[in-house]
């Protein structure tokens, strides 16, 4: 799973799992572009001054202007785009029927729309290149599993999953291979109120058949192999790093 000599993008790579995914990307070869909006600037730039080759660039990825800037800045600075993950998301608690439209639109924009216009921006440089690529989007298992008060977010990652299979059918013409991670309970910052109710934990424990929460390297692995050559086969698919959550059963 060498990567050197290729370059990614990775959106939202702040914090938690899209930090370790640029982290984990740039350990094996990448020159990676760590994308961050608004919060965890100086740990996003702190990451890039870290690694060999990176840059920290802020873009708002619902913004198609951004996102277009962003790919340029990353293809004149590192040299070429072969790599994108798409893992900046948000997520709002509401019982579905009190939902207020500014708040669905405003989840929709960063978790789906935002996706499609990364996707759209860098499979064209992918496209145009001759040389394909791997697009990687940080779904959920909320793509497949309902998530009662958060109607919003599992919308969103079930519309990122029929994007996902659609691009997969209609770029790989171009070589550009597109799949889907679906993360369960990982620890990161977003679950951190999660994380300090101790019964919480305890359930989540229960119910996941790993026995223990996720971290973010578990899933950093993930996108290290679907980003690279050893998935070369591999299309179309989401994979679950979820400790067997989404499978889990209670006998009657």
């Amino acid at each position: 799973m060498d990567l050197h000599g290729k370059t990614a993008i990775v959106t939202g790579a702040g914090s938690g799992i899209g930090k370790a995914i640029a982290q984990a990307l740039a350990d094996a070869g990448a020159a990676v572009c760590i994308n961050y909006h608004g919060a965890y600037a100086e740990d996003a730039q702190a990451l890039a001054a870290s690694l060999p080759r990176a840059i920290a660039v802020d873009a708002n990825v619902a913004d198609g202007n951004d996102v277009d800037a962003m790919v340029r800045r990353t293809v004149d600075e590192l040299g070429g785009l072969h790599v994108l993950v798409n893992n900046a998301g948000i997520e709002h608690a509401s019982p579905i029927l009190e939902i207020e439209l500014a708040d669905w639109d405003r989840v929709l924009a960063v978790n789906l729309r935002g996706a499609f216009a990364c996707l759209r921006a860098a499979g064209r440089v992918m496209r145009d290149s001759g040389q394909g690529g791997s697009i990687v989007n940080v779904s959920s298992i909320h793509e497949d599993v309902a998530f009662p008060g958060f109607a919003s977010y599992c919308t969103s990652k079930g519309g990122l999953r029929m994007l996902m299979r659609d691009a997969a059918v209609e770029l790989a013409a171009h070589g550009i291979r597109v799949n889907n991670i679906a993360p369960g309970a990982i620890a990161t910052p977003i679950n951190t109120a999660t994380l300090h109710d101790h019964r919480k934990v305890e359930e989540l424990e229960r119910i996941i058949p790993a026995g223990r929460l996720g971290t973010p390297e578990d899933v950093a692995r993930v996108a290290v192999f679907l980003a690279s050559d050893a998935a070369s086969y591999v299309t179309g698919a989401t994979y679950f790093v979820d400790g067997g959550m989404s499978r889990f059963a209670e006998s009657l």
